[in-house]
């Protein structure tokens, strides 16, 4: 499957906190062109339900567990982003879907373009046909 668990550095203070970073190009292959999240969700709310056929995406959650699930045509996997020293990187063309996992939990994501409505397959039957006819 076209995705990598990386880890975010973290660097912890004696009672400061932590900070934790990631670098575009160096802890993974693509420039960032925007970062959103995804806040006020309760436990149990499922999002995502969509591919996109060129974007690529670092997705971490700092706050809270979601479980992501990944699938093409041939094989499917779940990831527990539960730390923010977690982070998922997903290439194009996997449907996801996002099930919160804790109330309030945040999902932060670093994407490689800008929005594009067209980049989107929304429909799972849609995305079985594009994945098959681009193989």
């Amino acid at each position: 499957m076209n995705i990598k668990i990386i880890d975010i550095k973290t660097i912890p203070t004696d009672s400061e906190g932590q900070l934790s970073f990631f670098e575009a190009n160096k802890d993974f292959d693509f420039d960032i062109k925007r970062i959103y999240y995804i806040t006020e969700v309760a436990k149990g709310i499922k999002r995502g339900a969509h591919a996109h056929k060129k974007l690529k995406q670092l997705l971490w959650c700092p706050i809270g567990s979601i479980k992501i699930y990944l699938e093409n045509i041939w094989e499917k996997e779940e990831i527990i982003l539960d730390s923010p020293a977690k982070g998922l990187v997903i290439e194009e063309s996997l449907w996801r879907d996002m099930l919160w996992m804790k109330n309030d939990s945040v999902l932060c994501v670093a994407a490689s373009d800008y929005y594009d409505a067209d980049d989107y397959i929304r429909d799972y039957d849609e995305y079985l046909r594009y994945i098959e006819s681009n193989v």
